[in-house]
């Protein structure tokens, strides 16, 4: 007996810590990704005009360097809340809960490594000896190229995550301990991702941007996560027990 309620406490214990990790990775990951990218990298770059764009990232390099490490704490954000999700999810299906863990993992992969296009971007910007070796024009040129690597990885990369987001929706749709409409909305999100990043994959004059529409699930998805860690998941587990 006393067995069962340590492995219920444990249990408890399990899923309200994962809620509230969750919760505090997604508000804290909320928070920094606009900043880094409205906030820091839009009002930088100007598409297609790579001179201002340069000497903007030029007078700027200290804000443009905060954006990155805004972005590369993003990226590690992911994967904590990977695991996060995992744990909270496990109990609902262990399979797809595992791979909506990757499917997260994987877009911070992908985020991390198109940062690295940013820190070309500031050596190429920075360094004396690559003013030398191209004339201005072809070094402007090289860093929108940089620039647009990074943002082609980004929309790649927001494929695998609308993937996540689908499947982490449908797990919350099935779990005894979340909302059905919660769980419908996330799916939404998800898919207002996938769309627009397969569009601008397929058109590079793709301008829809559904997902500035479809996020609300994102949001509600972090305010259910901080709630109910606080308030606990005692009625869910004391109905499976």
């Amino acid at each position: 007996m006393n067995s069962d309620v340590n492995t219920s406490s444990f249990a408890r214990i399990s899923l309200r810590t994962s809620a509230i990790v969750a919760g505090l990775g997604l508000l804290i990951m909320a928070i920094l990704a606009p900043i880094a990218s409205f906030g820091i990298f839009e009002t930088l770059i100007v598409p297609g005009d790579a001179t201002t764009t340069a000497n903007n990232i030029v007078a700027s390099a200290g804000s443009f360097r905060i954006g990155i490490c805004f972005s590369l704490i993003v990226a590690i954000l992911d994967i904590v809340a990977a695991w996060a999700l995992y744990v909270l999810l496990k109990p609902v299906n262990k399979s797809l809960s595992l791979l909506a863990a990757w499917f997260r993992i994987v877009y911070a992969a992908i985020l991390a490594f198109a940062l690295s296009n940013l820190f070309i971007v500031l050596q190429l910007l920075n360094g004396e000896g690559y003013f030398k070796a191209f004339d201005i024009d072809q070094l402007y040129a090289q860093v929108m190229l940089f620039l647009n690597t990074f943002t082609d990885g980004w929309d790649l990369g927001l494929v695998i995550f609308g993937l996540h987001l689908l499947v982490l929706g449908y797990l919350a749709f099935k779990s005894d301990y979340n909302s059905k409409i919660l769980g419908v909305l996330v799916i939404i999100a998800g898919l207002g991702y996938t769309i627009d990043s397969f569009g601008k994959i397929i058109s590079p004059n793709y301008s829809v941007e559904i997902s500035m529409y479809t996020f609300i699930g994102e949001v509600l998805l972090i305010f259910w996560l901080l709630w109910k860690g606080i308030k606990g998941f005692d009625k869910e587990l004391d109905r499976n027990e």
